[in-house]
């Protein structure tokens, strides 16, 4: 389980043995059964996760009451509600299990008390923050651009095993569109 992570960082950046212990110093491991949630709406967030094996929901629930899918996190994914982490305020979105998952996790003191002793980390963290960053713009202007059918084709492209772990109800919800018309889409 540890390789992962280090294998993880390693595309990025170099790690020595000695330095990755280091790292590894500051997350802990936690497991969480389906349907159980990291993060609830309206709670203090004081988590990031990196996940090991399972797949996560990050929501956003409107003032109507309707679920909002913002993304999915699967293995080697980085989630939480990131403005709540960053900002120390409440949860406006929950994440949680739509499998067993098991992640890493990193408290916000020990983000920055591990960027400020380890600028390669730090470089590490900004290159992730970048990369998350343009996925986010990239799905905004997917929304702008696209039709529900091109959104489909581009998520079956992109992110085929979705299609093959998160059920239905779920992907239409991501996709901004019904159940059934999402039905119509695949077939």
């Amino acid at each position: 389980m540890k390789n992962k992570l280090k294998e993880h960082i390693v595309k990025l950046i170099p790690l020595s043995d000695n330095e990755f212990s280091f790292v590894l110093s500051h997350f802990n491991i936690e497991k969480y059964k389906k349907n159980e949630f990291l993060i609830q709406e309206g709670e203090d967030v004081n988590h990031c996760y990196f996940v090991i094996s399972g797949l996560l929901k990050l929501v956003f629930n409107d003032a109507n009451g309707k679920q909002h899918i913002v993304s999915f996190a699967m293995e080697d994914w980085w989630e939480s509600d990131f403005l709540a982490y960053f900002e120390q305020t409440k949860a406006k979105m929950s994440l949680q299990c739509v499998e067993d998952t098991e992640v890493y996790s990193i408290s916000l003191k020990n983000y920055y008390k591990l960027s400020s002793k380890m600028p390669k980390i730090e470089r590490f963290f900004l290159k992730k923050s970048h990369s998350g960053h343009i996925a986010s713009q990239n799905r905004i202007l997917s929304f702008l651009t696209s039709n529900a059918k091109e959104r489909y084709v581009q998520l079956l492209k992109q992110q085929p095993i979705l299609f093959q772990r998160v059920p239905k109800t779920l992907l239409a919800s991501y996709l901004g569109v019904s159940r059934e018309t999402l039905s119509r889409l695949s077939s």
